[in-house]
């Protein structure tokens, strides 16, 4: 049997003369920084202090020895970062130049000091540019010419910390007479049945050679055998009405045990596990009235995917544990989100990611990495690229969770619309790969999954490779240049890309920036911040709805956190009531790497900002919404889940103090699945470019799938539709919905004065949570507690919510100590008339 030996003991990295402890996995950075040679990067201006050290050679040094007893020894490297030549005792063993792939050196009978030196990726680029001539780039650094994490050279969300190192495991493999070089697992379902075609390769040693060996798959209690005498074979496996797995939302995720075995006379040799799903995956883009589409299609059900984009989680990966795939990962499902698309400037994560997103249901969407750049098609990297997206389509095909390849990031777009082509002057710049290389790989390798050339693409070029009728679509134009209420002038048939910036939690500030005096101009808030025109752009997207805060950080942040949640519903909201037209939408983005202004959900620390909260609401199977229609609003009733939604909606024009003009209640059926769209009857709209009224409607998201209208439902909408709300004080459950539609910009509106009562309550049992309940005297609108305000480990189960005179909201807070209702107000923020 083969035996493994991890090399994770004994490294030392190399600086200057000396030798600093080496963790591996790890990078140059992380070393330098446990030693105390550089400051944190990520703390204020600590990102320029340390520029020198990507532009600097490194070595790592191990002493390797081994007596194994075996035929063969083999020195495999999951990952290097990312130019190398690697010795032993002397002797070089071999050199790499691709972070994204493994590799594996014979060694055998050899010992001795192992060296890994690493040479600046700065100069392995320029040394690619000077082979294949300069090519055109979004930014300004080398990333195209070197097959290397892109947003390492920085990004409009990310630092430029240029890594080298052993990024993931390394490790001694010991075997004789044969070893699994390759299985690849083809899942399928046909008529109930469950199929697995298991196509497996094996390496040999010359004593191996001709020997018959013997191959044995087995799933679910159904086992296969094959002898052979060659390097390959394939295995059948089929599992009668097996349970199937399906994205979240749509039932369970059942994942099966595949285990396959290599055995000769004497036993066996070795032996592969994973884990597997069964279900099928199609991508239909049909042409029709609207256009092209591009709708997933899982076990036979169409979907409207509710998207997230995923950068890499920290600048430095190897600092990515699995818990912390899995926090990350819990939060987007805590959002109802269940698609991540795997963005084309990051890597191709580590296994634990996908395992994470096989249990809990998460469609993957996986770039392969090409973002933002024309890259040569030329040797030495289009070898590199080759045997990259080998490696990784074979390593990633077991994960039921992977639906989609994806061939690059904009780069289709760019060629067409960035004024690339000039320069190029006929020089390659990528199509050979997105459009032959990428699709032959995967055609060959995983011919379960689909693939799509780009994004955005619009199927051919045919048609403007970001074109909103066909294909999928980005939209930028938007945060660049206009209000977010511009998201509903169209409606594409697949939204891969559209998001709003805000700063992180006040907790993350005060991390990241310590010391300073906080403000949207201040050293450190300008420095975490990468985006061109950042907060110009904030600013003017502030500055169409309220009045923009001259000396107020405070209401700059809450603010530019309420514009950002808002925009991205707007987007979300309408694409949603266009269901099918329009597919799915992939919030730009989820996560952030480090403390930064950025269109993330989550902050660099993990903290969570409004937009999640509100992706939580826009995301759920069932919406409520108000749309602006030609001829006035429009209710749209949104059902995604798998049983009819029976409601009652009440619709209610209000006075900005809080009383009723008219009211009325519909009921109304969506269907499975469907959208209900209805004009809002003319005497409930509020008068055109009122400042002094708005338009409220409710209903409730758990009514009963075959009963009547829910009784309570009912029973609330009836109360709500009196003239005055009593003055008991009634509870707005977040699980009932809310949309809202108000004619004129806030700034415009005459919002009364805030007013509204404080009480703390202590959770029984529990020291470090507490309820925090605000009792509504006036419109509150976008109430929001900001929980890190009282407590840097404290996080609170609400985002943004809007309350009518004489309603209550309950906020759970967790992570803090005991708070009494003067701490809890300075935390509390809404909108208002200044």
């Amino acid at each position: 049997m083969k035996d493994v030996t991890p090399l994770v003991d004994g490294w030392n990295l190399r600086h200057d003369q000396a030798l600093l402890p080496a963790r591996v996995p790890g990078c140059v950075h992380t070393d330098l920084l446990a030693a105390g040679v550089i400051p944190d990067p990520y703390i204020g201006l600590g990102e320029k202090e340390v520029d020198w050290v990507g532009r600097r050679a490194w070595t790592y040094l191990a002493d390797v020895s081994h007596d194994s007893g075996h035929e063969r020894t083999d020195l495999v490297f999951d990952g290097l970062d990312t130019a190398a030549r690697i010795s032993l005792a002397g002797e070089e063993v071999g050199v790499t130049r691709n972070m994204h792939r493994s590799y594996r050196f014979d060694i055998t009978g050899r010992t001795g000091e192992l060296e890994v030196r690493f040479a600046s990726a700065y100069d392995e680029a320029e040394a690619v540019r000077a082979i294949t001539g300069s090519r055109p780039n979004v930014y300004p650094e080398p990333s195209q010419y070197i097959r290397k994490m892109a947003c390492s050279f920085g990004w409009d969300w990310g630092p430029t910390l240029v890594t080298a190192g052993i990024w993931r495991p390394v490790r001694l493999e010991h075997w004789s007479t044969a070893r699994l070089a390759s299985v690849r697992p083809l899942v399928t379902v046909d008529e109930g049945t469950g199929r697995v075609e298991v196509r497996l390769r094996a390496e040999r040693t010359p004593r191996g050679q001709g020997r018959r060996l013997v191959a044995r798959a087995s799933v679910a209690g159904v086992s296969a055998e094959v002898a052979f005498e060659g390097e390959e074979a394939v295995l059948h496996l089929d599992v009668e009405r097996p349970l199937l797995w399906w994205p979240r939302g749509y039932g369970g995720q059942q994942l099966y045990d595949l285990g396959v075995e290599l055995r000769d006379e004497n036993g066996t040799l070795d032996a592969w596990e994973r884990r597997i799903g069964f279900r099928t995956v199609e991508l239909d883009r049909s042409a029709d009235e609207h256009g092209t589409g591009f709708t997933l299609v899982v076990n036979g059900e169409r979907i409207f995917a509710r998207g997230v984009n995923w950068i890499p989680d920290d600048a430095f990966p190897s600092r990515v544990t699995p818990e912390r795939y899995r926090t990350r990962l819990t939060q987007a499902a805590d959002a109802n989100v269940d698609l991540v698309r795997i963005w084309g400037g990051g890597i191709y994560e580590d296994d634990a990611f996908y395992d994470v997103c096989d249990e809990l249901g998460l469609m993957v969407w996986q770039d392969f990495l090409f973002a933002c750049s024309a890259y040569p098609e030329e040797q030495p990297l289009r070898g590199e690229v080759e045997a990259e997206a080998r490696d990784n389509v074979v390593r990633l095909m077991p994960h039921a969770s992977l639906v989609l390849w994806n061939g690059n990031n904009e780069n289709l777009w760019g060629f067409r619309d960035w004024d690339w082509e000039p320069e190029l002057a006929g020089d390659s710049w990528g199509e050979g790969y997105y459009l032959g290389l990428l699709p032959r790989v995967v055609a060959e390798l995983d011919p379960t999954r689909p693939y799509t050339a780009g994004s955005p693409w619009s199927g051919s070029w045919d048609h403007h490779p970001n074109d909103p009728a066909h294909g999928t679509h980005h939209s930028w134009e938007v945060w660049n240049r206009q209000d977010y209420a511009e998201y509903r002038a169209s409606v594409p048939r697949f939204v891969a890309e559209f998001g709003w910036q805000a700063p992180p939690a006040m907790a993350t500030l005060r991390r990241a920036l310590p010391g300073e005096t906080l403000a949207p101009d201040s050293p450190g808030m300008l420095h975490h911040q990468k985006a061109e025109d950042g907060n110009g752009k904030l600013n003017r997207g502030v500055a169409r709805h309220f009045a923009l805060p001259e000396d107020d950080f405070d209401r700059w942040h809450y603010l530019t956190q309420v514009v950002q949640a808002r925009a991205v519903a707007a987007g979300i909201e309408h694409w949603r009531s266009h269901w099918p037209v329009c597919a799915g939408t992939v919030v730009w983005q989820l996560n952030d790497c480090w403390p930064v202004s950025s269109w993330a959900a989550i902050d660099g620390d993990g903290r969570l900002k409004p937009l999640h909260h509100e992706l939580r609401r826009v995301y759920a199977d069932r919406l409520l919404t108000l749309q602006p229609g030609e001829d006035g609003p429009v209710l749209a009733v949104i059902n995604q889940s798998a049983t009819a939604w029976r409601t009652a909606v009440t619709l209610r024009r209000l006075e900005a103090d809080g009383g009723t003009v008219r009211s009325a209640v519909l009921e109304v059926t969506a269907e499975p699945r469907s959208v209900v769209r209805l004009p809002v009857p003319a005497e409930l709209v509020p008068a055109e470019g009122s400042a002094k009224e708005f338009l409220a409607a409710d209903a409730v998201a758990g009514a009963g799938p075959d009963a009547d209208v829910d009784p309570a439902a009912s029973a609330r909408a009836d109360r709500a539709a009196t003239d005055h709300v009593s003055a008991d004080h009634v509870s707005a459950d977040p699980g009932d919905l809310r949309a809202v539609y108000f004619p004129v910009p806030d700034k415009d509106f005459a919002y009364p004065r805030p007013e509204y009562d404080v009480i703390v309550e202590a959770v029984p049992g529990r020291s470090d949570r507490v309820d925090v309940v605000v009792s509504a005297h006036t419109l509150l609108r976008d109430l929001l507690l900001q929980a890190d305000r009282l407590d840097p480990r404290a996080s609170v189960d609400q985002g943004l919510r809007t309350l009518l005179p004489g309603e209550q909201a309950r906020f759970r807070v967790s992570g803090c100590g005991p708070v009494d209702a003067e701490q809890v107000r300075a935390a509390l923020f809404c909108v208002d008339a200044t």
